[in-house]
């Protein structure tokens, strides 16, 4: 991922996010997931005070050398984001926000956060998230490329196709290429999280659907957006 992380971040998740975080100095935020702490850097330079924490304590390692010039503003914690009991731990109203970038599909179940948040934040607090795209990149996706003469002019299309959609399922895939070995993720519509969250007494009031402007893989990923970030705000 490098200090600067990688492109799929710079330009899709990193800069969406902080729009719909739109973070204060001085504002304390829970980063959810952390991992190497590469974004949590990015909380602390903007002037937050922030809780980090991550399921593996190899993680938390990295995140602290990554950001120890930091260290009196943040307070790294190992916790399970399935345990109830571990997230109840983190306090009552003390985050005027939260935010996961890209760790809600792997996680086995996200029903304990979206509980645990609704007591964590303060009144109108906001939880934003970015995932991948659960239309446009299911289990089972397939990426397609078509050639045809379209008026005397060689024309080469790509596309995608899939098979299934609305029914919740884990599946291993590889995150970022050369991964050695594949993680499990976790498959939800966009009806599960929306309704996951309604139910624990959040509205939705910010979406991001970004692309690649200046696409330059083989793949277009420019009209097809790969991720999907959501701003839930929490109701009185």
């Amino acid at each position: 991922m490098g200090e600067e992380s990688n492109r799929f971040h710079r330009e899709l998740i990193r800069p969406y996010t902080e729009k719909l975080l739109n973070v204060k100095t001085d504002q304390t935020i829970l980063d959810i997931a952390c991992g190497n702490g590469n974004f949590l850097k990015r909380l602390a330079e903007l002037g937050a005070k922030v809780v980090a924490f991550d399921y593996s304590s190899k993680m938390i390692e990295r995140a602290k050398i990554r950001t120890k010039e930091y260290i009196n503003q943040i307070d790294y914690k190992v916790i399970d984001a399935t345990s109830y009991e571990q997230l109840f731990e983190l306090g009552d109203e003390k985050f005027d926000s939260a935010v996961a970038n890209m760790g809600l599909m792997d996680i086995a179940d996200i029903r304990p956060l979206a509980k645990s948040l609704q007591k964590m934040l303060k009144p109108d607090g906001i939880f934003v998230f970015s995932i991948t795209h659960p239309c446009f990149q299911p289990p089972g996706l397939r990426k397609i490329t078509e050639t045809e003469d379209r008026n005397g002019h060689v024309v080469t299309t790509h596309s995608i196709q899939i098979s299934k959609y609305l029914t919740p399922e884990p599946y291993k895939a590889i995150g970022i290429k050369g991964q050695s070995i594949p993680h499990l993720m976790f498959h939800r519509p966009l009806s599960y999280y929306l309704n996951l969250f309604f139910e624990s007494n959040f509205v939705l009031d910010g979406t991001e659907e970004p692309s690649f402007q200046n696409e330059t893989n083989k793949f277009e990923w420019n009209e097809i957006p790969p991720v999907l970030i959501f701003r839930f705000r929490k109701m009185p």
